[in-house]
């Protein structure tokens, strides 16, 4: 696709953020996946051409992040950990029970294009296993239940807030605008981190 005058200018202003342009590139793939959704080729070849880089420079590291897709999600993109500790917990259990319940496999997308599935090795919150999160945001202690519950809601435009952050659940493409640095004013609304969290930050400072 073409991209907008006004989309080309925020793109030179994410650019200018950094004192070498090769440094906005993280940023610059979340902002065209928050147009396209996902990355794309058009994408690639532009912020090559922007922060002057191979595209193969770009593409490598578009590749390595999972957070970067290479085809379409759902406007709500559930990621579920099947690492050793959610698994024990039960998220070997919610991943295939979830995908049932929606009729997909892994990477799969509703025929809606609502909801997108995706095994997670570790969403990085073992206190709260298991773990689910969509578009980024957490949903703890979670059972087969409450997340076909969670998709269920997302399919109809109504999700639950996160367990933590938030109170509004972003979209896919809403979430990696704020991802490359476009403030949506919702960073202060909601649960912040809560005990469980910010313990491991007391006992690294020296606290009690």
């Amino acid at each position: 696709m073409a991209y907008t005058s006004d989309q080309i200018s925020i793109m030179d202003s994410i650019i200018a953020r950094y004192p070498r342009k090769r440094s906005a590139i993280m940023p610059l793939l979340h902002y065209t996946q928050s147009i396209d959704g996902y990355i794309t080729n058009e994408a690639i070849e532009l912020i090559g051409e922007k922060l002057e880089l191979a595209t193969a420079e770009v593409n490598a590291v578009s590749s390595f992040y999972t957070q970067y897709k290479t085809k379409p999600v759902g406007e709500y993109h559930v990621g579920i950990c099947t690492n050793t500790l959610c698994a024990v917990m039960g998220g070997d259990l919610i991943f295939d029970s979830v995908k049932e319940h929606l009729g997909i496999e892994n990477d799969g997308v509703t025929s809606d294009g609502k909801v997108s599935v995706e095994h997670i090795e570790c969403n990085a919150a073992c206190d709260y296993a298991p773990v689910v999160m969509v578009n980024w945001e957490f949903y703890d202690n979670q059972t087969v239940q409450s997340v076909k519950d969670l998709v269920d809601s997302a399919r109809a435009g109504t999700p639950p807030a996160p367990t933590r952050g938030p109170k509004t659940l972003r979209t896919w493409k809403q979430n990696s605008a704020v991802l490359a640095g476009i403030s949506d004013g919702l960073a202060n609304e909601g649960v912040q981190a809560g005990d469980a969290t910010l313990l491991g930050l007391k006992k690294a400072k020296g606290g009690a």
